[in-house]
């Protein structure tokens, strides 16, 4: 079991010395100076706090979910994040669709259509003060679409051992990090504003990149595991050749792609 929060420390150290400052101010200890002139300082730490937390609220806001898959034969995740960062791997218990953590008050909507389903979280439906990241496992035996978009947080996807139909994964100004999967029905996308990308492709999965972007946006790849057959084109080496090809686009603006 995790720790409980023990809360923020910015916020009672602002409070304390913004009550000593009333304090001397009342005593006339701190002569002509206007000690209200001081509130400003209220928000510097709320700043602060926000910067280093990323959120100006204590405690922990998530909340566990788990839904079952019954007669579901295909999904998709829709995820629109804001500034949350967000997880998503495999779920290992059987007879579950999709489990994990979301931000308070906002339990996936759910949309059903025949034996196809379509899940759905959105910041504009969670509570601003609400931080908590999304974590989310995936059902391993059936093929997925993954639509995730955020313009401040980050995204870990571990596709390692799912099936994918789809993904497109962007950021604004966040990193991505993404395992990628076995097999993939349509290319992978990935996009980050201002960002870095670190793609990871698993020993003998097959894997083609391509790295799309200008000057400001480059590319590492490493050597033992990728070959470069174009420019900004790398396959995976010391691959499955039994194993369908996966093709992933790598777009940025500013930023580095990491391949390994």
């Amino acid at each position: 079991m995790r720790a409980k929060s023990r809360g923020p420390l910015l916020w009672p150290l602002g409070i304390t010395l913004a009550g000593v400052a009333l304090l001397l101010h009342n005593f006339l200890l701190v002569g002509d100076f206007n000690v209200v002139a001081l509130w400003p300082l209220l928000l510097v730490v709320a700043g602060a706090w926000i910067l280093l937390r990323g959120d100006l609220t204590p405690g922990d806001e998530g909340r566990t979910f788990g839904i079952t898959r019954g007669s579901v034969e295909s999904a998709a995740l829709e995820i629109s994040a804001g500034e949350i960062d967000v997880q998503v791997q495999a779920l290992q218990r059987e007879g579950r669709l999709i489990a994990g953590q979301y931000a308070a008050f906002s339990r996936p909507g759910l949309k059903v259509n025949g034996t196809h389903t379509h899940l759905l979280l959105h910041r504009a439906a969670t509570p601003w003060l609400s931080f908590a990241d999304w974590q989310m496992g995936l059902a391993v035996d059936l093929p997925w679409q993954i639509l995730v978009s955020t313009h401040l947080g980050r995204v870990n996807v571990d596709a390692s051992s799912l099936i994918l139909q789809e993904a497109v994964v962007a950021t604004g100004l966040g990193d991505i990090r993404f395992i990628c999967p076995q097999e993939s029905l349509s290319p992978l996308i990935l996009r980050s504003a201002l960002g870095n990308i670190h793609l990871i492709t698993p020993v003998g999965y097959r894997t083609q990149i391509t790295v799309e972007g200008g000057r400001l946006f480059g590319v590492q790849a490493d050597s033992n595991r990728y070959e470069t057959v174009a420019p900004r084109v790398f396959a995976a080496r010391d691959v499955d050749e039994s194993l369908p090809l996966v093709e992933v686009t790598i777009s940025g603006t500013f930023g580095d792609a990491y391949l390994t």
